[in-house]
Order: C-alpha cells, then sequence, then structure tokens
C-alpha cells in the first residue's frame, strides 16, 4: 500500500513576508487572505518562521494594564515590543518534504502540536503548505476506491490470497471483511495492513460460518 504523499494535498499557493514586513502589513495579509498564520521567508525563499494571530497578539496584551493580573501572565518583552515579522515570529518553522506520506506529517503535526507544516524542496526553498484540513482530504475517498486497494494491494499482492478468499465491503470508510483465510495469515495482520489504507476509518472480520462457506462455494455441474 502506497499511502498519498504530501505534494498530493498540499497548497502551493502560499502567502509569504520577509523578514522587514512591518507588523501592520502583517496584520493586513492574514485580514486579506482569511489566514491565520503567515511564513516569514529569507531572500532565497526559505523559511525562517511564522508569524500567527497569536504572535500578533501578544501586542495587544502587553499593551493592557499590567496590574489587573500582577504582569505574570503577559508575554516576554521580545515580541511585544517587535515591529516585523522577523521579530514576532516562531523560529525555527517546522516543515515536511513533498515526498513524505500524509501520515508521516500527520505524525509531525502532532508531535509538535501545530496545523499546519511547510513544505520545502531539496534546497530549502518553500514549495507549499500542508493543513490538517488538507491530511483529512484522505478520508474523502470513495468507499469503492478503499474496496479496490484492499482487495488488490493487501489481499492479493501483500498477502498471496486469492480475491474470492474474502468478502469486503465498505460503507463510509468502515471495513467489513469476512471469509475464511490461508492458515499462514494471521486475523490481526490483514486487519492493521487495512487499517493502513487511506481512508479507512474502522475494520472489522466475521469469520465465515461452516454453513455459510458451503453456500458461497459454487455448485457442483449435474451431468445428464
Amino acid at each position: 500500500m502506497n499511502h498519498q504523499k504530501v505534494r498530493d494535498v498540499m497548497s502551493d499557493a502560499v502567502v509569504r513576508v520577509q523578514g522587514g514586513t512591518p507588523f501592520k502589513e502583517i496584520a493586513h495579509v492574514l485580514q486579506e487572505y482569511d489566514i491565520t498564520a503567515v511564513p516569514v521567508v529569507d531572500d532565497q525563499d526559505r523559511p525562517r518562521g511564522m508569524v500567527s494571530e497569536a504572535d500578533l497578539l501578544h501586542k495587544m496584551m502587553r499593551g493592557q494594564a499590567s496590574g489587573a493580573d500582577g504582569g505574570d501572565s503577559l508575554p516576554a518583552p521580545g515580541k511585544s515590543l517587535a515591529t516585523d515579522a522577523a521579530g514576532l515570529m516562531t523560529s525555527p518553522a517546522l516543515c515536511a518534504r513533498p515526498e513524505w506520506s500524509v501520515v508521516d506529517a500527520a505524525r509531525v503535526m502532532a508531535r509538535h502540536g501545530v496545523k499546519r507544516l511547510l513544505v520545502t524542496d531539496a534546497e530549502g526553498g518553500l514549495i507549499g503548505v500542508v493543513s490538517r484540513s488538507d491530511l483529512l482530504r484522505v478520508f474523502l475517498r470513495t468507499d469503492q476506491a478503499i474496496r479496490t486497494e484492499i482487495i488488490e494491494e493487501v489481499l492479493v499482492k501483500a498477502l498471496g490470497e486469492s480475491p474470492a478468499a474474502v468478502q469486503v465491503d465498505v460503507t463510509h470508510g468502515h471495513v467489513v471483511l469476512s471469509g475464511r483465510l490461508s492458515s499462514r495469515i494471521a486475523v490481526p495482520v490483514l486487519e492493521d495492513m487495512c487499517r493502513n489504507v487511506d481512508g479507512v476509518v474502522a475494520v472489522e472480520f466475521r469469520p465465515m460460518r461452516a454453513a455459510d462457506f458451503e453456500d458461497h462455494l459454487e455448485p457442483p455441474a449435474h451431468s445428464l
């Protein structure tokens, strides 16, 4: 099985700013493009960091009366006093490569608690951005596409089973497998491989009973 790649789901229309971009211009960019963060790049278009709405709000927080809570929850003076992207940004920027699988990207996002990753080429140049919503697009795959991949890639190619050995039914990403596997194949192995197919939400295996198995067989031809 081959998971979709970051290049398949990322957006390559990336708004970016330079380190010297002023505070107000960044705010205008976020509003104009209806985005919550913007990458900061150098002269070679390599990501240096990200400026988010939260970074901009630090200045607003610092401007509040410091006596309200003793100042303990106020941000450090650095960002609150910054006036351009270089001073406001969170650095370094978390990046992904276009050849990463969507699973790899999801793991990095979860590990670092971020909503998006910048995508860079072999030279480190910014070529795209991938967000959580982009990764969730794998669950928009049709049930028929999921079923076909399970039969062709999992059962036949990976496990060497006959496509008729297991009945595969998929409804809204829920996979139900029924049949009899050869003794060399363990059911948990099949279930795990099916769960790794993009778009699968859940997997259930229902062993075929002896009576059902007999009904499943082709009836013998009768001679006249």
